[in-house]
């Protein structure tokens, strides 16, 4: 990758930023590549952060709020994709408690409906579990996981 001055680095991250949320640790990654030293990765972070082209709260709430919606995901991966883009643990768990429970539920109930229609199980317990698996892979914690089973089982039996 071509190497760039201080200058272009600094133009190049805000034209990106003004077109999407990024957060400082894909800024800092982006530099890291094009081989800007030390002090003028700092600089130039230091210059998006102050014209709020990066802002790492803005960019977890518009995270947690798409890959909750679109990607149906649940709180525990969304955490753990927040964790490895360094976002702060403050900031997760504050943008993470603004998201309530019936939020997960909206999604979480959905998917288990559909994935109950195409899972092959030969008894009640094992269709459970494979449920239940299949929703902890998407990163939802086991109390929504069984807050959406008993109601589904309720309503299967009536």
């Amino acid at each position: 990758m071509k190497q760039k001055t201080e200058q272009e680095a600094y133009l190049t991250l805000a034209a990106l930023c003004a077109q999407a949320e990024h957060c400082q640790h894909e800024m800092l990654e982006k530099m890291r590549r094009w081989e800007l030293d030390d002090e003028a990765q700092a600089r130039v972070m230091q210059r998006l952060v102050s014209e709020r082209y990066v802002d790492d709260e803005r960019y977890a709430r518009a995270f947690v709020k798409d890959k909750v919606r679109y990607n149906k995901w649940g709180r525990r991966k969304v955490e753990q994709a927040l964790w490895q883009k360094h976002i702060d643990e403050d900031i997760r768990q504050r943008v993470l408690d603004e998201v309530d429970d019936e939020e997960y539920l909206a999604v979480l109930r959905p998917l288990l409906k559909q994935k109950r229609k195409t899972t092959k199980a030969d008894s009640d317990y094992e269709l459970n579990q494979k449920l239940v698996r299949f929703a902890l892979g998407r990163g939802f914690t086991f109390d929504i996981i069984r807050q959406c089973l008993d109601v589904d089982e309720i309503v299967d039996s009536e």
